[in-house]
């Protein structure tokens, strides 16, 4: 038997990198996955090839409407919910004197509101099946942060704030919030912004690689396992000992 059995998870930024990988991973150890992504594409060829233990509705986590049509989507296909992913995210390099208030905003946006409204519209369903577990994805640079991604860093020490408060809040629903913090993951976002930032990962990083995102899935899928049940409010870095 799976380690996930029988759990339906959301994923949001289910696509591809991170997100991807925990997806495949959590089909195969039992649980049907709901994908949430503005990559359409991408999101239902992956969809198609997990088969009837996946689907995928376009999600911009940044929209309400958008995460109220993806939770009862996922009622109606797989019949309620045991756990969340808010995976999906993104990086826009720059010094605080050089960022946009578009950029800074669209930042936290995704970054902030989305796991916001990720658990404020996943919790009546969670409560429904008398429990689960959230999984928000911040990151390393929320405790050793670096200059030029202010934004980025900004957004992701909040969401190690906001798992923390929603792990007092549900508590009393026994609903487990939990963050992960990864370092420098090798994935198509972290490839999008060049070489320098390759570089950069890999010098603050003591091991001397990036991580891989099947080895983030692994720490999350323990996290959304029964094995983690008397796990909640906590940190867990998986960053190559680059906060040690």
């Amino acid at each position: 038997m799976g380690r996930l059995q029988g759990k339906v998870i959301a994923i949001s930024g289910g696509a591809r990198g991170m997100g991807e990988a925990e997806a495949r991973l959590f089909v195969a150890e039992g649980a049907r996955v709901m994908l949430g992504d503005i990559l359409e594409d991408e999101g239902r060829a992956l969809a198609a090839h997990l088969g009837d233990s996946a689907c995928f509705a376009r999600l911009d986590v940044s929209r309400e409407p958008d995460w109220i049509d993806f939770f009862e989507t996922a009622r109606e296909r797989f019949g309620g919910l045991d756990g969340l992913v808010n995976n999906a995210g993104i990086m826009q390099p720059g010094t605080l004197s050089e960022l946009t208030v578009e950029q800074i905003t669209r930042s936290f946006e995704i970054n902030q509101l989305g796991p916001m409204l990720g658990m404020k519209h996943a919790l009546p369903l969670l409560r429904a099946a008398g429990g689960g577990s959230i999984v928000n994805l911040s990151s390393s640079v929320a405790v050793r942060p670096f200059a030029g991604i202010g934004a980025y860093a900004a957004t992701k020490w909040a969401v190690r704030g906001l798992s923390r408060i929603a792990a007092l809040e549900f508590v009393g629903d026994n609903i487990r919030v939990n963050s992960v913090l990864p370092g420098y993951i090798r994935t198509p976002m972290t490839e999008a912004l060049g070489e320098a930032m390759d570089e950069i990962g890999r010098s603050l990083t003591p091991t001397g690689r990036g991580g891989t995102p099947q080895e983030v899935a692994q720490l999350v899928q323990f996290l959304l396992s029964d094995e983690s049940a008397y796990i909640s409010g906590a940190e867990y870095a998986i960053d190559g000992a680059s906060t040690a």
